[in-house]
């Protein structure tokens, strides 16, 4: 092979590994929930995560009261 074309089958070469690399799938990354979100922000160590961490489980905790009052009042 003369060396015009070893260039050229190595352009090709190229050009086929380029169009495989372009066509890869790529990993879709999932929406995070404003409730892990606020998780997250809970757990970490900026100021003011331990009061997201408490408000989430108020929450929680007023979310659970609600439930069982729905219960008592819908006679189950």
């Amino acid at each position: 092979m003369t060396t015009f074309r070893q260039r050229i089958l190595m352009l090709l070469l190229a050009g086929l590994v380029a169009s495989a690399a372009s066509c890869a799938k790529t990993e879709t990354r999932r929406q995070l929930t404003e409730r892990e979100r606020d998780s997250t922000l809970g757990k970490s160590a900026i100021p003011g995560g331990a009061a997201v961490t408490r408000a989430l489980e108020v929450s929680d905790s007023a979310a659970v009261r609600a439930q069982s009052m729905d219960r008592a009042t819908s006679g189950q």
